[in-house]
């Protein structure tokens, strides 16, 4: 089975494109998850529901905030895929 070079590329790009807009967002919530299990751990709290509410928060504040980038990339990638093919 043969698989063109070009559909390769455009699989890596893409990936690679997704992995970029993703990371920020997803650090975003492992960071604060870290931080609240740290805190409950230290103070023996141990509700479930507790780290769900800041993550959400957390990752939301920074989607919205990153918006601008994240529309950039996206559009940089569309213009890149336009001209390709």
């Amino acid at each position: 089975m043969y698989i063109d070079d070009s559909i390769l590329s455009l699989v890596r790009d893409t990936l690679v494109t997704v992995l970029k807009i993703a990371f920020p967002v997803l650090a975003a919530g492992i960071t604060i998850g870290l931080l609240i299990s740290v805190f409950q751990s230290v103070t023996q709290i141990q509700e479930q529901t507790l780290t769900l509410v800041p993550k959400i928060f957390v990752m939301t504040t920074v989607a919205i905030i990153l918006l601008p980038w994240i529309a950039m990339r996206l559009i940089e990638f569309s213009r890149e895929m336009f001209v390709l093919f």
